[in-house]
């Protein structure tokens, strides 16, 4: 076990993982006294121990373990896509691979990430391998892994769904405020990989319907991807209403319903999501 490894990926997700702790310094000589006096095997222990002062949950509040698992089943989905993304042979080397590989190693991180935080929350952590997927969703994307304008569009669905469910489960977070955190700074990378993608696909231009402008972000309930099999993922994305305020020419402004809808990316339920994943479980 590296455990300087395992600490720079949780920094990665949670930069204020050592204020809640104590200082990075302290904390690694911390470890070099346990990883002297303890056999190798007990070491996960003493550092469930150590984060559980981080990420425990208080008694009487929502099943903050089963957020994070969910959230964990939906980093297993996209990171063994990615894994099987990047050793396709499809991928454009440059630009394109790199950046799918650095998206991969962004999903391992949030893997570990949660994972640690359930062991410390006092939870056992749902475990997927490559083998619990299938990403062609029952034969809807039969070239996911040979086509690469497919690839990029599930890629596409599974960055922009996973915005939306961050969102919608962070409210079943808020009496945690150091788990709160740690899951909307792994939203905000999110966030950036569908970005990312989008603007890959715009490059690509693979099924992408005439006259569609794929932006970096999603504009009312449109996909940008020529097919109906991925709109359950953008339903309901064009609500021009926020706060009880309509946006559309807010205070005199020229303000269409497409830039108003594209303000906000809108919360999708649990239930919402499991529908949407269910054909990429194996």
């Amino acid at each position: 076990m590296n455990v300087t490894n395992i600490l720079n990926e949780i920094e990665k997700i949670d930069p204020e993982v050592y204020g809640k702790l104590n200082s990075r310094r302290k904390v690694m000589k911390s470890f070099a006294n346990i990883s002297g006096k303890l056999a190798l095997t007990a070491v996960p222990l003493a550092f469930g121990s150590m984060f559980q002062k981080a990420y425990a949950q208080s008694p009487g509040v929502p099943d903050i373990v089963g957020v994070l698992n969910f959230a964990l089943t939906l980093e297993y989905l996209e990171y063994n896509f990615y894994i099987k993304a990047v050793a396709s042979g499809i991928v454009p080397a440059g630009n394109d691979l790199n950046a799918l590989t650095l998206i991969r190693d962004h999903e391992a991180a949030h893997v570990n990430f949660l994972k640690t935080a359930i062991t410390a929350s006092g939870g056992t952590p749902v475990s997927f391998t490559a083998a619990s997927f299938d990403f062609t969703a029952k034969g809807t994307f039969p070239t996911v892994f040979s086509d690469y304008a497919v690839l990029l569009a599930v890629a596409q669905t599974f960055e922009d769904t996973g915005v939306r469910a961050y969102k919608g489960q962070a409210g079943n977070l808020m009496s945690n405020n150091d788990v709160l955190t740690a899951a909307l700074n792994i939203h905000s990378v999110e966030a950036r990989h569908a970005a990312h993608i989008r603007s890959m696909r715009k490059a690509n231009g693979g099924l992408v319907p005439a006259g569609v402008d794929v932006k970096p972000w999603i504009t009312g309930n449109q996909s940008g991807i020529g097919t109906t099999a991925v709109q359950a993922s953008y339903n309901g994305e064009d609500l021009t209403t926020q706060a009880a305020v309509n946006i559309v020419n807010i205070n005199g402004q020229i303000i269409s319903a497409n830039a108003a809808s594209e303000c906000f990316d809108e919360p999708l339920d649990k239930e919402s999501i499991l529908a949407i994943v269910t054909p990429f479980l194996a």
